[in-house]
């Protein structure tokens, strides 16, 4: 078990490493990578990506959830109140799925995916769980509907046993 203590010490050799000096909290890269909360698949490692180049959500299957969106709207306000709103066309969302994803284990509870999606479990099939890229797409496509025009919108599936990502949507800018 890592502990505090394992914590403490590990913290105190980032914190050595100065790494997280002058950091920003607007994100340098304009990009925000929704993803899942599986440890194989950290979006900074697995992207490549470096501390402030990019915010991260992370939740089971790294889905377009109400709660996902509600999370997008409150950073969007941050964002306003830090800078006066960002410029769209400087704005990308990257949706990371992944194969072998936990939430396929999770068809067998209907009832508990449904309340996850907010929809009824009539409707669940509609959100692919099973195919992470028909999931990327549906996601995508979510996003396209909800956030602003002029912001870029792409998908992409992590396959955990080779560690590359599949480009299933190219970046796209939303359009009204």
């Amino acid at each position: 078990m890592i502990d505090t203590d394992e914590l403490a010490k590990r913290n105190a050799g980032f914190a050595d490493g100065g790494s997280f000096a002058d950091l920003r909290l607007m994100p340098s890269g304009s990009l925000t990578v929704i993803g899942c909360v599986d440890p194989r698949v950290d979006p900074s490692d697995v992207l490549g990506l470096k501390l402030g180049e990019a915010a991260a959500i992370r939740n089971v299957g790294g889905r377009i959830t109400p709660a996902t969106l509600r999370t997008l709207e409150m950073l969007a306000k941050v964002v306003q109140a830090r800078t006066g709103g960002p410029r769209p066309g400087d704005v990308h969302y990257a949706v990371l799925h992944h194969t072998d994803c936990g939430i396929t284990d999770l068809a067998a509870f209907p009832e508990l995916l449904a309340d996850y999606f907010d929809v009824p479990a009539k409707d669940l099939e509609a959100k692919a769980v099973t195919d992470p890229v028909a999931a990327v797409r549906v996601d995508v496509e979510i996003l396209t509907q909800e956030l602003p025009v002029g912001v870029f919108v792409s998908g992409l599936v992590y396959d955990v046993a080779t560690g590359l990502i599949d480009v299933v949507v190219p970046p796209a800018r939303v359009e009204a």
